[in-house]
This record gives C-alpha cells, sequence and structure tokens, in this order.
C-alpha cells in the first residue's frame, strides 16, 4: 500500500547482532573443547597399543570409551544444565575436563587409561551441553539458522585441525608432549570460561524478576523433579530420531574411511577427505543459516540430505583419489549441513528454560546413531564389502528424507523463514 504524501516510511528494525562477547567466548570454549576430543581420538587407540601392549578390541576401548562416558552423562546433562544453571555446569565440567587431561600422563595401566577417558567424556558431554546452551541463548530468535552454523563451524575447523595436529605432536615431540599440549590447551579453555556468561540483558531480566517475585511475597520455584522428559524431550525427539539414522550414515564413512581408502587404493583422497569436508562447510555456513532462516528449515535440509546421499553413492563406486576428495566436500555439504539445521529446529522448538534439555536430547540421539552405527555396519561390511554398505547407506539417507517429511518438514513451521515469523 502506497504511502500519503508527505508521510515517512517507518523505521526498519535493526539486525539483531550474532556475534557478541558471550557468542564469541562461548564458540571458542566449543571450540577448544572440541580440538582436545580430536587430538586424542586419532591417537589414543596407537598409544594404548604402544603402551600397554593392548588388543585390538582393548585399544578401540581405550578411544570409544570417551564416547560411552559421553552418551552416559547426557541421559542428565540437560536436566542438570536447566536446573542448576548454564554457567555452573560448565565451570565445574571444565574444571573436570583439566583434571581428566591431567591424568593421562601418570596412568599407568589401561584399565586407568579407561577410566579417565569416560570421565573425560562424561565432563564434555556436560560442558559442550552447557556452552551451547549459553550460546544459543544469546542468539537471536530471528537469525538462530544462522548463529548455529556459526557455532558448528567450531566442530568443523576443530575437525579439520584437531587429527593432523595430534599426529603431527606424537610423530615430532612424543605422545607425554601431546599430553601436557593438551592439558595445557583445557586450562585455557577453563579461563576463558571464566569470563562466559549469559547476556547482561539476560542477567538483568532475571534479577528483576527475582525482585519483583520477593516483593510480591510469591513462594519460591520448587525444583521440578528428574522424568523422562528431562532425558529426552517429547518436543525434539523427532528431529532426534531422524538425526539418529543420519548419524547411522555418518558412522559409515568415519569408521571405515582408512580401511576402504587402503582397500581401494585411494589412501591420497582419504587424507584430503576432512579437508575438504571442513572447507566445504565453512564456505557454505556463511549462506545456509541466513537461508535458512528466511526461506525455511526445508529448503537447507533437503538440500543436504541430496548432498549427503551424493557423497555415499559417490563413495560406493569410487576409485580414483579425486572421488573420495569430492564426497568429503559433499560430507561437508550434507551432514555438515544438516547437523547445524537439526540443532536449530531443536533450539526453537523448546522453551528458553529447557535449552539445555532441548540440545542434550538432539546430541543424545545423534550420538546414538553414531554409536550403534559401527558395530551394525561391521557386520554389513563383513558380508556384504563397502560397495554395498555404501550403496545402502545412501538408500538409507533417502528414506531419512521421508522420516524428516513425517516429523518436521509437512509442518508449516518448516516452510517459513523464522524472519518471517518473527
Amino acid at each position: 500500500m502506497a504511502l500519503p504524501d508527505g508521510a515517512a516510511a517507518p523505521p526498519q528494525r535493526a539486525k539483531e547482532p550474532v556475534f557478541t562477547p558471550t557468542f564469541v567466548l562461548a564458540w571458542l570454549v566449543s571450540f577448544i573443547q572440541y580440538l582436545v576430543f580430536y587430538i586424542l581420538v586419532t591417537t589414543m587407540a596407537l598409544y594404548a597399543v604402544k603402551q600397554f601392549a593392548a588388543s585390538d578390541a582393548a585399544s578401540g576401548f581405550a578411544s570409544s570409551a570417551f564416547v560411552v562416558g559421553a552418551t552416559a552423562a547426557r541421559l542428565v546433562s540437560g536436566y542438570l544444565v536447566d536446573v542448576l544453571g548454564r554457567r555452573k555446569v560448565m565451570l565445574v565440567a571444565l574444571a573436570v575436563v583439566v583434571v581428566a587431561c591431567a591424568f593421562y600422563v601418570p596412568a599407568g595401566s589401561l584399565a586407568l587409561l579407561i577410566g579417565v577417558r569416560a570421565v573425560h567424556g562424561a565432563a564434555y558431554a556436560f560442558a559442550s551441553t552447557a556452552t551451547m546452551a549459553i550460546a544459543q541463548s544469546a542468539i537471536p530468535a530471528s537469525r538462530r539458522a544462522e548463529g548455529t552454523g556459526y557455532l558448528a563451524l567450531a566442530t568443523t575447523l576443530a575437525t579439520a585441525v584437531g587429527p593432523a595436529l595430534g599426529l603431527l605432536l606424537v610423530g615430532s615431540v612424543g605422545y607425554d608432549a601431546m599430553f601436557w599440549t593438551v592439558l595445557g590447551t583445557a586450562v585455557v579453555g577453563l579461563l576463558l570460561g571464566l569470563f562466559l556468561r549469559k547476556p547482561l540483558h539476560q542477567r538483568e531480566a532475571e534479577a528483576a524478576a527475582e525482585r519483583a517475585a520477593r516483593e510480591a511475597g510469591a513462594a519460591p520455584a520448587r525444583r521440578a523433579r528428574f522424568s523422562f522428559r528431562d532425558i529426552a524431550h517429547p518436543a525434539v525427539v523427532p528431529i532426534g530420531c531422524f538425526m539418529l539414522v543420519i548419524g547411522l550414515c555418518y558412522a559409515g564413512v568415519i569408521t571405515y574411511l582408512n580401511a576402504y581408502s587402503e582397500q581401494r587404493d585411494v589412501v591420497a583422497g582419504a587424507g584430503l577427505f576432512f579437508v575438504a569436508y571442513a572447507i566445504a562447510m565453512l564456505l557454505m555456513r556463511f549462506v545456509l543459516g541466513t537461508v535458512q532462516d528466511r526461506k525455511g528449515d526445508n529448503v537447507v535440509v533437503y538440500l543436504g540430505l541430496v548432498c549427503f546421499v551424493l557423497a555415499l553413492g559417490l563413495l560406493a563406486v569410487a576409485d580414483a583419489d579425486w572421488h573420495v576428495v569430492v564426497a568429503g566436500a559433499l560430507t561437508g555439504l550434507g551432514y555438515g549441513t544438516l547437523m547445524p539445521a537439526a540443532q536449530a529446529i531443536a533450539v526453537s522448538a523448546v522453551p528458553p528454560h529447557k535449552l539445555g534439555t532441548g540440545i542434550s536430547t538432539l546430541l543424545l540421539l545423534a550420538d546414538v546413531g553414531i554409536g550403534v552405527g559401527p558395530i551394525l555396519l561391521g557386520v554389513l561390511v563383513s558380508a556384504t564389502g563397502y560397495t554395498t554398505m555404501y550403496a545402502l547407506l545412501a538408500v538409507l539417507a533417502v528414506l531419512a528424507a521421508g522420516l524428516y517429511h513425517a516429523v518436521h518438514g509437512r509442518r508449516d513451521v518448516a516452510k517459513t523463514g523464522r524472519v518471517a515469523r518473527a
């Protein structure tokens, strides 16, 4: 409708910033936690073999005990983050991470090493849940997907840097020096965490609400009793089940890529797989988050699914290094797009005071897919080989598109951008 002559156009609402001090500090703390994880996960199995003459199964468990501890902790991490407070849980968890990292060097037996890994994994789960909740509380609702995408870059960069750094440290200065480096990195994460707080306007609003409640003589709120809803928030379970299936597909990539590359004689391509993954995701994160906020969840999720299906299909038939590198880039555009997109959906589905539970629900279900995947796919690989496994995973990713449509994609909220809804 045209404006009357002489009437001024209504002022446009200023775009709320994403890169606030709270968000930047949360990003750095997250990056450090992921970096420590990736440095250790690529070196721990061989360390167990060399240091304790562990068998293949035992050395594998020395590495995967971290995931076992993290998965167990995620059952209660969301509840405790929401009830006890995000910052308090984060600081305690970061301190436990530092203590766990300090015990890697003196761990004198395989059993003690496995115990340290499990404790480290549990503390990591609490720290990551709390840090993500703080970061998400600082992201404007109208830019949720964009901010979540930037937050996911912490994982992407750690994926690209961590494994190579771990191998470099082991090869150049040895395991003990690597563990001391990891400890120093964890201490930096704790120091940064000391400065990380909720945004000022949120703290002021909460303080004002508490003062008003006291003045009104309201009784203090009773702490909610722990229930199943605190393990898996019902609003997040549907998109979490979708990510469980996607996580199972991704497990086929991260678990068997090395053995697959040796069998196919594409070792050089496999070495560049995650570099291509990180570059593709890094470039597209500056675009896809904004697209999701403006155009809706569906356009980004379906694009990610198409790219992931193509990546798995290409791995099924790859016989040259460049095929594997392209598959890495497509995986970055696929799985690397789906995870932050799903996190934005999950966070938008829960009230602000349940951010911790919402995030932990999504991560728990995704971790279940990644954790169960190697067990199921190991049987499949032994029976049919890599070509069939990756082809079947591509089909499973196609079926996941139907699951996404059923649980979220057909809803109006998935078709409309957050900017339009704001």
